[in-house]
């Protein structure tokens, strides 16, 4: 499954997390939130990436 949904995320230096949809940044995840994001991203595939960034900004359409 390579579903390309349009998101994309930005690591500031602070540990904050900024996932973008489609170049518009929807969410901010800050303290344990974004600690979470990151572990959990980095051992994940491109599509699976795709997916957890859907479910965390709300933008999720169960199939």
């Amino acid at each position: 499954m390579s579903e390309d949904l349009g998101f994309s995320y930005r690591i500031a230096k602070d540990g904050q997390v900024f996932i973008s949809r489609d170049g518009r940044v929807v969410t901010t995840l800050r303290g344990g939130a974004a600690d979470k994001f990151r572990a959990r991203v980095g051992k994940m595939n491109p599509a699976q990436a795709q997916q957890l960034m859907a479910r965390v900004t709300g933008n999720y359409k169960r199939s």
